[in-house]
């Protein structure tokens, strides 16, 4: 038999380690014989664009350096499956070119979206009468799929985040005059990746002061008294916000406005800057991570890396074992000592659907996270990958 792998959705650190986790978990497997890489996700399956990865991963160097190298090496897309009862032309190509190369088996890696797209898919292939098996392989940076106690690429994503912000709480304290600084992170709807900065509080850090996550809603004269409170304890106030959060319109209209009156057009960190600039006056900075946050390889957690290829290889298992419509997924046994296993879940359980941060772990006043949450994090950014260097830099694996 062969079997196929594609990877959907927006980058991680650690999307690649689960394609070396599929490709490895096969070279292993006698039954298996070509590994087929789909460029550009499920687009490559309707296009027959496909690419045998025993040619292009020739070595065990080149599985450790695909391994580390961020990013999906394969091409990602965004392709939402029609559905199958209104619209199959799109199903029958994929079908066709799966039976074209003999591939028996297909891995999706990615988050809510592509689990739509394994569930549409195994569900079409088996009204079909085909025994093509389909499984997902999870990821993402903002750890907000349901069912798995976390996702791969969170673990690393929470690390750069974690230790991005020390680094700005360092150089925020040089100067003696009242800041407040704004870290705008990523979570458009789950505040995961913003809630992990408290996991500097292990190491005795204080900041940040202020926590705001999309789950809770943020007022503007709250967000001030914050931080006027904070900034009579604390010369330089340091504030992480997810980029979902919003400002009720009715609050935002008076203080987002240039000086035309025209709404001041930007991010919730910016508009936050521009609150404080306007009602407190001192000096204020927002900072966007934006992108770096999910491809800042040089930082990744090992922990991370080593569970996206774990699962990856757990992956080609269930499909061996006949499974299909399904996503592998890890649940937590214990945070100390941290012990997982992994287990299947049928895929129409995360399709289309958000895990969202537990408001257990907010503080009653919405704007910090509770000592209960650095349990749960601190175990998903433990151990360093030993990078590859090149003249001082990173080297990265490219598909030539």
């Amino acid at each position: 038999m062969n079997i196929a792998v594609a990877q959907s959705g927006g980058p991680t650190c650690a999307i690649n380690a689960s394609l070396v986790g599929v490709f490895k978990e096969a070279l292993k497997t006698p039954a298996i014989d070509a590994v087929f890489g789909s460029i550009n996700g499920i687009e490559g399956m309707i296009k027959d664009e496909l690419i045998d990865l025993k040619m292009v991963i020739r070595s065990n160097e080149d599985m450790e350096l695909l391994r580390q190298t961020p990013s999906t090496v394969l091409g990602s897309c965004r392709y939402k499956l029609p559905a199958a009862d209104v619209d199959d032309e799109v199903y029958r190509k994929i079908q066709t070119n799966l039976e074209k190369h003999r591939i028996q088996a297909f891995f999706y890696i990615g988050g809510n979206d592509s689990m739509d797209t394994v569930d549409k898919l195994s569900v079409y292939l088996k009204s079909v009468g085909s025994d093509i098996r389909v499984i997902g392989i999870p990821k993402t940076i903002d750890n907000d799929l349901p069912v798995t106690d976390h996702t791969p690429g969170f673990g690393s994503a929470a690390k750069y985040v974690a230790a991005t912000v020390q680094e700005i709480i360092r150089d925020s304290s040089v100067y003696s005059v009242d800041s407040v600084t704004i870290i705008e992170i990523m979570g458009r709807h789950a505040g995961w990746l913003t809630a992990s900065t408290c996991v500097l509080r292990a190491n005795d850090e204080i900041a940040p002061h202020l926590i705001y996550l999309p789950e809770c809603d943020l007022d503007a004269d709250k967000f001030l008294e914050d931080v006027r409170i904070m900034q009579a304890k604390h010369k330089a106030v340091i504030v992480a916000v997810s980029e979902g959060v919003r400002i009720p319109e009715e609050n935002r209209k008076d203080i987002v406005v240039d000086n035309f009156g025209h709404e001041y057009l930007s991010g919730i960190g910016k508009t936050l800057e521009q609150l404080v600039k306007d009602r407190i006056g001192c000096k204020v900075r927002s900072i966007e991570l934006n992108v770096m946050q999910r491809c800042s390889s040089h930082i990744c957690s090992k922990t991370d890396i080593d569970e996206a290829e774990l699962i990856g290889s757990e992956g080609v298992k269930r499909a061996l074992a006949g499974e299909s419509g399904k996503m592998v997924y890890f649940k937590r046994l214990s945070d100390v000592p941290y012990v997982i296993t992994i287990e299947t879940a049928d895929a129409s359980q995360v399709a289309n659907k958000e895990k969202f941060f537990p408001k257990k772990w907010v503080n009653h006043a919405r704007n910090d996270i509770m000592p209960e949450a650095v349990k749960y994090f601190l175990p998903l950014i433990q151990g360093e990958v030993k990078i590859a260097m090149k003249n001082g830099m990173p080297v990265h694996f490219k598909l030539k």
